[in-house]
């Protein structure tokens, strides 16, 4: 039943290319959003949560738009906000042995370059977790179970990362392009999650 309703709203006689520019730009369109929604700093997860839903709604060709984008914020931001606190902490114990790397502390670099790779494994944890985030869904053990995926998948974690650096280079050159190029972040978590679903 769900399928012929998802069969009936695809729009017809839209040739493949321009379905799937449709879709970049929806991408690029979500990002903004989410960069909105994360202003607060501890709202990120929340709103990777939103965005990852509302991409998926399109890619079914089920409506929805802004009005579902928030209300989907809200709801992931139960829970979400303590998520985005815990990153920020993380971040902020990284920048630590960053610190004690350059002051030439014994053991600085491994504890550094340690401390980096948890960093990244993290946030590769947290979009593969707002990747699958559904209503009522508890944080905790989204992130267990993409923690999971994370380590057993690494080719698709290495995925993620790109998406992460091609973020990172964006902002490097221009920094308002790093905005629309999280919905491709977005995208990618979820194409990563959609392969290592088949896989299985």
């Amino acid at each position: 039943m769900d399928r012929a309703r998802a069969k009936a709203a695809k729009p017809r006689g839209e040739s493949p290319l321009a379905e799937r520019f449709a879709l970049f730009a929806e991408c690029l369109l979500t990002g903004v959003w989410i960069a909105v929604a994360a202003l607060p700093l501890v709202t990120y997860p929340a709103a990777f949560a939103a965005g990852s839903r509302h991409l998926r709604r399109r890619t079914a060709h089920v409506g929805g738009g802004l009005r579902e984008f928030l209300a989907d914020f809200r709801a992931a931001l139960r829970g979400g906000w303590l998520v985005g606190l815990a990153g920020w902490a993380a971040l902020a114990a990284v920048w630590v042995d960053v610190q004690a790397v350059r002051a030439g502390i014994p053991g600085g670099p491994l504890v550094g370059a340690v401390g980096v790779l948890a960093l990244i494994g993290a946030a590769v944890t947290m979009l593969r977790a707002a990747a699958v985030w559904e209503p009522g869904a508890a944080w905790r053990d989204l992130f267990a179970a993409a923690g999971r995926r994370t380590v057993l998948d690494p080719a698709g974690s290495f995925l993620v990362v790109g998406g992460l650096a091609v973020v990172a280079c964006s902002a490097w050159f221009t920094a308002p392009l790093a905005v629309p190029v999280l919905g491709a972040v977005v995208a990618a978590a979820l194409a990563v999650e959609e392969r290592y679903r088949r896989r299985r």
